[in-house]
């Protein structure tokens, strides 16, 4: 079963007040008719996206009833059928986003203002879904590990024997990412490097990303694979506490593909507007507003998350402790292709057990 994702964190009042009115300008161009209504199904906390949500109906006085849908999303779509009241769904990995295309409840979003703000490479070309917010697979390092440069095909060389630590081979984090492996080195490789992988591992994958932390700082292992945002998390914690010490006494490091060009690989936060949405007008109005300037900067200071758009501002934790990204210029769809084929190879090298 899928954890629920729990990114959420508080900003100040006065940080989102100012984010807000900075948003209202967006959100009295949306084209929608004022007043009005949509529905939002999401598998994020509404936490997460209330902000946001708030401000677009300031000013365009859409109000968005939002359905937080803890498992089984596309299930519940499909049943509802063409009586659905969604008109935006919104979850994350890209998977999951393939998962509702392919279950035949989405349809196309066509705007200029979307694929101006989102790299192709974070959104379907038909116009089926587009990320919103990109999260990371980062390694953990212990401080005192002199490196400065790391491919995820080092994570198999010996001389990390019994010194890797991470979550479940299957879990979709770690699912995707043996997916680009495939994508950029064939699955003969990808297989020799899982192999060479649970090899070093110095204790069984379990967990999750935040216990990678905790290990290292607890000597279990010296690096481990983890995603970007749980840094923000551990960092802003009650000082004193198991999660900042976790947080504190690692080092981040930013691996890419040995794959020329390659970058450091990345997942996502998404949408799609649903097949039957009774306002698809109001469901495309909020998709652009999500991906304006002030929407990403605070999308980045709710949860931690590398904005879509470039050019804005990371929040200051994730700046000092990771830095900019250069993502992996991979298509999430040709990620996304390799899923099945990730998890079969995961299985075959009994990697989970």
């Amino acid at each position: 079963m899928r954890r629920p994702d729990l990114t959420f964190r508080p900003i100040p009042a006065a940080s989102a007040l100012a984010l807000a009115a900075a948003l209202m300008p967006l959100a009295a161009q949306a084209n929608v008719p004022a007043g009005g209504e949509l529905t939002l199904y999401t598998t994020r906390e509404v936490a997460l996206v209330q902000p946001l949500l708030s401000a677009f109906t300031a000013k365009t006085g859409t109000k968005v009833n939002t359905v937080f849908v803890k498992d089984g999303l596309l299930e519940r779509v499909k049943a509802e059928g063409a009586r659905s009241p969604a008109d935006l769904l919104m979850t994350v990995d890209v998977g999951n986003l393939i998962d509702l295309v392919e279950g035949g409840v989405t349809q196309a979003l066509k705007s200029g203002e979307v694929e101006a703000a989102v790299p192709a490479n974070l959104r379907a070309s038909d116009g089926q879904w587009t990320a919103l917010s990109m999260r990371a697979r980062v390694l953990y390092a212990d401080q005192g590990l002199k490196a400065t440069a790391i491919r995820y095909e080092d994570l198999a060389d010996p001389r990390w024997k019994g010194k890797v630590c991470t979550r479940s081979g299957q879990h979709p984090y770690n699912t995707a990412l043996v997916a680009a492996m495939i994508a950029h080195d064939g699955e003969a490789k990808t297989e020799q490097w899982l192999r060479g992988l649970k090899a070093n591992l110095g204790r069984k994958p379990t967990g999750g990303d935040r216990d990678v932390a905790r290990d290292i700082l607890g000597g279990v292992c010296d690096v481990g694979l983890a995603n970007s945002y749980y840094v923000g998390q551990m960092k802003s914690a009650k000082p004193g506490s198991d999660a900042r010490k976790w947080g504190d006494g690692i080092q981040v490091l930013k691996p890419t593909f040995a794959a020329r060009g390659a970058g450091t690989h990345v997942n996502i936060s998404g949408a799609a507007v649903a097949r039957h949405a009774p306002n698809k007008a109001a469901a495309q109005a909020l998709v652009e507003f999500l991906v304006s300037e002030p929407a990403q900067q605070l999308y980045a200071q709710i949860n931690y998350e590398y904005p879509v758009r470039a050019g804005v501002a990371l929040d200051p934790l994730i700046q000092s402790a990771i830095g900019p990204l250069k993502a992996d210029p991979l298509p999430l769809t040709e990620i996304a292709r390799h899923r099945k084929q990730a998890s079969l190879l995961i299985d075959k090298v009994a990697f989970d057990q």
